[in-house]
């Protein structure tokens, strides 16, 4: 909700229910207060509360940034998400499914069920299946794990195909050592995208997953669950209103 603007601003009002990606430039998103650049403010989608809309942007634009901007996804494609259930992986999952692709997801067993709800058409379970056996031939690879998984992942990918990673930047020469194309990004605030994002939740399409709501008074013990990993869909910061 916004509590103040500057003079200068038109477009947003106070009062107004937002979302945003806060700018990796500055700090204090884990606060009961944040100064934003206006112009990355979206409206919240509708049919969600403040909760829950707090759970979509950096997870869902990174999923749309990494398939609209870098992997050109088109429907009919074969997409491998890994870390299928964590808070990336579940909306990849769903906004892949909604684009048209055919979805792969790794993930463990217990995880199956709610993948393929979330729109998944096929399940590996990493812990004991070689997911590069099972799969091959694909044109997207989605990478939230890094290491060992994004460098068995050259292997599930078409000639043609693109690997993305998140964790971090991808070796020089480990994709032309394959012949294949791989990027590394950091994602952006964007409003025009959270307004897509926005009426995809608002019609249905996609739905936030929360693994847990905490208080802000334990932001450190989240973010150190955070990054251990294996949570199904995203942690949330809780800020009690006086």
């Amino acid at each position: 909700m916004v509590e103040s603007v500057a003079d200068s601003v038109s477009d947003v009002s106070i009062g107004d229910a937002v979302y945003a990606l806060t700018s990796f430039c500055r700090d204090g998103a884990a606060a009961e207060y944040v100064a934003v650049h206006a112009a990355d403010l979206a409206p919240k989608p509708k049919t969600i509360d403040h909760m829950q809309a707090a759970a979509v942007p950096l997870s869902a634009l990174t999923v749309w940034q990494a398939f609209f901007d870098y992997a050109q996804l088109a429907p009919g494609q074969r997409v491998l998400i890994h870390g299928a259930a964590g808070g990336v992986g579940s909306f990849a999952v769903q906004i892949a499914r909604w684009h048209g692709a055919y979805v792969v997801g790794t993930a463990s067993a217990e995880n199956r069920d709610f993948l393929l709800r979330l729109g998944a058409n096929e399940v590996i379970d990493y812990r004991h299946v070689p997911f590069e056996q099972a799969v091959r031939e694909v044109d997207v690879v989605l990478d939230t794990i890094g290491g060992e998984t994004r460098e068995r992942s050259w292997q599930a990918l078409k000639p043609t195909g693109i690997l993305v990673s998140l964790p971090g930047p991808i070796p020089e020469s480990e994709g032309p050592a394959h012949g294949k194309r791989g990027v590394f990004f950091i994602v952006q605030p964007n409003r025009e995208q959270l307004g897509k994002i926005a009426a995809l939740i608002d019609s249905g399409a996609i739905r936030p997953v929360i693994a847990e709501t905490i208080p802000l008074a334990k932001a450190r013990q989240a973010f150190e669950r955070g990054v251990a990993g294996h949570t199904r869909g995203k942690l949330v910061l809780a800020v009690d209103k006086p």
